[in-house]
């Protein structure tokens, strides 16, 4: 069997103590695809990694939801229930209903920038997690997010106990503290947005943002059970602000270490409204060079910098041979170094995404929301509130690492690439 090659001195040893470095050293050494161990592949370059998130069929994803649906005496919602609050869920959630919400996206990136601590050093993830927050919960629930937030917020915390990293990996049927605390936390959420789909489903009102969307009866299947809702909402009230609250952490950053980047960015966003509500899809539109900042960043330092495929049978992967049931590690953060798709790849270069008018698939390989049939559904949300972010506050602040030796944070892997513990100091402009 033509088995990819592996790394000397390699295995989930020497991965575990850098995995970034290690990805890197296997895409240098052995190219395109290779083993970590034993029926484990690294997807490394642009090509396979994006043939392997396209077949679909023969590497599917593995089904560990991280809300999975709560037991309830009535019973689950069926597969077909399930697919249609899904498909109800993606049509609030796709490009052109994002751009018609613009005007409710932006005031959560300008109340970020307004409250932002000057003059001194500043952890700068936590208000920006509670502010995409604010701005993700509101897109999903409308008037009903200030009574979601708080519960929305120890969604998130249940994630974060749940997958922190652990000696031990326990069968998923365990009730593990850090389990029977995410399941608490969920049913706080859903017993909380019941009376609020009752509500609107006896008033007529449904809403037009993403709950209403969901609420909207089928042709097909009618008016979707209350369980089949109340289930497909959890994770994608987190998604909204967990990933995209890491990416703005790297975002931030490089405009602290790129002040002429940023000053290109502040000239632009010195354009938007004065009043955010009034910010239309063409004001967004016109923040070219920050959304190539964007992207630019996005590239460098995808927040799901690392993918888990399985393959369903035995098939061919850039020549070599993958065993059904091998499990293959898709890595974007590596894939967007391929010298191949993008030359000078490890420079931060924003012009490169101006010539394609901005184009997340041009020029060359974009994988930081994924591709194919899971690919993040919330991406078009996600830019918006991440230009509109950057946009306010280079439009406010120069940013700044703290002076002296320290580093200003320490570079996590494990679920996502993260900026723990970022400082930084914001400084208004024109105030030097």
């Amino acid at each position: 069997m033509n088995e990819p090659p592996r790394l000397p001195e390699g295995g989930f040893a020497a991965w575990s103590r850098d995995r970034l470095a290690m990805a890197r050293r296997g895409a240098d050494e052995c190219g395109d695809v290779w083993q970590l161990e034993q029926g484990v592949y690294v997807a490394a370059t642009a090509e396979p990694c994006e043939e392997v998130l396209r077949r679909a069929r023969d590497y599917p994803k593995a089904p560990s939801p991280l809300f999975p649906p709560l037991k309830r005496s009535s019973g689950a919602p069926t597969p077909a229930e399930r697919a249609y609050a899904h498909a109800a869920r993606m049509r609030g959630l796709r490009a052109q209903a994002v751009a018609a919400r613009i005007g409710e996206i932006a005031p959560g990136a300008a109340r970020f920038a307004d409250q932002l601590p000057t003059g001194q050093d500043v952890e700068i993830l936590p208000p920006v997690r509670h502010a995409l927050a604010e701005t993700g919960v509101r897109y999903l629930f409308s008037e009903d997010a200030p009574t979601l937030l708080p519960f929305a917020q120890r969604l998130f915390l249940a994630r974060e106990v749940l997958v922190r990293p652990s000696r031990w990996v326990w069968p998923r049927w365990i009730p593990t503290p850090a389990r029977r605390f995410r399941t608490r936390q969920q049913v706080a959420f859903t017993d909380a947005l019941r009376p609020i789909v009752r509500r609107r489903r006896s008033s007529g009102r449904l809403g037009d943002d993403v709950l209403g969307q969901i609420l909207q009866p089928s042709p097909r299947y009618g008016l979707l059970p209350e369980e089949a809702i109340l289930d497909t909402l959890p994770g994608i009230t987190v998604a909204t602000f967990e990933t995209p609250s890491r990416a703005a952490g790297w975002i931030l950053l490089h405009l602290a270490r790129y002040p002429q980047a940023a000053d290109r960015v502040a000239d632009e966003a010195a354009l938007l409204p004065a009043d955010p509500a009034a910010t239309t899809s063409a004001h967004l539109d016109s923040l070219r060079y920050t959304r190539a900042l964007v992207h630019e960043v996005l590239r460098l330092h995808p927040p799901s910098w690392l993918l888990t495929r399985r393959a369903a049978r035995r098939t061919q992967l850039a020549d070599y041979t993958i065993d059904a049931g091998s499990t293959v590690l898709v890595c974007p953060y590596t894939a967007h170094r391929d010298a191949r798709e993008h030359p000078d790849p490890d420079q931060f270069q924003p012009e490169r995404w101006l010539d394609h008018a901005g184009s997340p698939s041009k020029p060359g390989v974009f994988l930081s929301f994924g591709t194919g049939p899971h690919g993040c559904e919330g991406a078009a949300l996600a830019m918006a509130m991440l230009t509109l972010l950057t946009a306010q506050t280079a439009r406010r602040y120069h940013l700044s690492e703290p002076p002296g030796p320290e580093p200003s944070h320490q570079v996590t892997t494990f679920e996502g690439l993260t900026t723990a513990g970022l400082r930084l100091r914001a400084t208004p402009r024109g105030s030097e």
